[in-house]
C-alpha cells in the first residue's frame, strides 16, 4: 500500500505524496496518517465489493433446469418452453420475462401476435437439447459451462437472438483456445459470425504460421468455399511483412 515519495526542495527531505507533509530521507515511505486512511478505503472497497456479489446473487434468477438437467422449484411457475426442433428431447421450460428482458428478437416474437406468443412455444432450428438448455440457464444466470463445441455452438445461438453477454463471453472463451490447428477454422468462423477479437486473435495466429497452415486440408477448403478470406489474409500478411521489414531499416 505504501506510495512513491517525491523530493522536494529542502535537501535530506521528502514530501509525502498524498498529504504533502515533510518528513527525512531516513523516514521514507507513506506517512502513517496516510497508510492508514489508505488501508481504510481498501476495507472499504472489499466492503463494497461483497455488497455488490449479494446484489447480483440476489437479483439472479432461479433457472428452471440446473446444470445437471433436474427441474428446479421455479418449474411450476413458467409460462413459455424452447424446443431443438432438430433435437428428440423434452421442451426446455422458461419465463416469458425473462426472454423478453435477455434478447431483443425474443421481445418483438412474445410481445406481438406472433405464433410463439400464442402457443406459448418457441422452436429452435440447428441447435441440440444440450446447448438450448446452456443458452436458457445463461440467460437466467449469466453462467455457462463451456468446452470449444459449445462455446462455439453458443455463440452462434447468442448471435441469432442477440444475447450480446452471452456472445461476448463465448468469444472471450473461445479466443483465448485458438492456436495453430485451429487458427484458420477460428478465422473463418469469426469473420461469418462478426466476432471481431476471435477475429485478430485468429488471423494473427495464422500470419506467425503461413508455412505450416497453407498447407492444412482447411485451407485447400477455405480457398475453394470463400477465396475472399484467403485474400484478406495474404493482405494482411503482407502488410506485416512490409512494416517488419520498415521497422529493420530504421536500425540500418
Amino acid at each position: 500500500m505504501a506510495q512513491r515519495s517525491q523530493p522536494v526542495t529542502s535537501v535530506g527531505k521528502m514530501r509525502c505524496i498524498s498529504c504533502r507533509d515533510e518528513y527525512l530521507a531516513s523516514d521514507a515511505g507513506t506517512c502513517k496518517e496516510c497508510y492508514e486512511e489508505a488501508s481504510e478505503t481498501e476495507e472499504e472497497l472489499k466492503r463494497e465489493i461483497e455488497d455488490l456479489k449479494s446484489k447480483i446473487s440476489f437479483l439472479t434468477w432461479l433457472s428452471p433446469v440446473d446444470d445437471h438437467h433436474r427441474p428446479s422449484s421455479v418449474l411450476s411457475f413458467t409460462d413459455v418452453v424452447l424446443v431443438a426442433t432438430d433435437d428428440q428431447s423434452p421442451p426446455v421450460p422458461a419465463h416469458k420475462a425473462i426472454l423478453v428482458s435477455r434478447s431483443p428478437v425474443f421481445k418483438v416474437m412474445l410481445e406481438s401476435e406472433m405464433e410463439e406468443s400464442r402457443s406459448g412455444t418457441i422452436k429452435i432450428s440447428d441447435v441440440s437439447y444440450n446447448v438450448l438448455r446452456s443458452f436458457v440457464h445463461y440467460l437466467y444466470t449469466a453462467e455457462a459451462t463451456l468446452d470449444e463445441n459449445m462455446a462455439l455452438d453458443l455463440l452462434v445461438l447468442a448471435e441469432r437472438y442477440q444475447v450480446k453477454h452471452l456472445k461476448a463471453y463465448c468469444e472471450k472463451f473461445m479466443t483465448s483456445k485458438v492456436n495453430g490447428e485451429n487458427a484458420l477454422i477460428s478465422f473463418a468462423f469469426a469473420n461469418q459470425h462478426n466476432a471481431k477479437h476471435l477475429m485478430e486473435a485468429s488471423l494473427s495466429m495464422v500470419m506467425d504460421n503461413m508455412d505450416k497452415l497453407t498447407k492444412q486440408d482447411e485451407y485447400k477448403e477455405l480457398v475453394e468455399k470463400d477465396p475472399r478470406l484467403v485474400v484478406e489474409i495474404y493482405e494482411a500478411y503482407l502488410s506485416k511483412q512490409v512494416n517488419t521489414a520498415a521497422v529493420a531499416n530504421e536500425y540500418l
